[in-house]
């Protein structure tokens, strides 16, 4: 039987992304070094890319991200009031 997953720390994947980007060693090598597989690294080396836009954009994206999500929550939270008020309704027409 396998071991458990091994939970790496966001300290260590940033550290070992920022050493692909460099591009100093290969992918290969930079897996031996920290003892993980290769893919890990690519993944790591893609999503560090991929979160540097969200680096220089500042609070703006993350206070328009919360606006959305409390919009959302509200917009969900009249639909759930609207089922109540119409579960309620037909259950005293069905006379229960």
């Amino acid at each position: 039987m396998p071991g458990k997953r091994t939970r790496y720390s966001a300290e260590f994947k940033a550290k070992v992304a920022l050493e692909a980007l460099r591009g100093e060693l290969t992918t290969a090598q930079l897996a031996a070094k920290h003892g993980i597989h290769q893919t890990m690294v690519g993944e790591w080396k893609r999503q560090a890319v991929e979160g540097m836009a969200g680096v220089f954009s500042g609070k703006s994206a993350a206070q328009e991200s919360a606006k959305a999500s409390e919009a959302e929550v509200e917009k969900l939270h009249a639909k759930i009031g609207q089922l109540v008020v119409e579960r309620d309704f037909l259950a005293k027409a069905s006379g229960r």
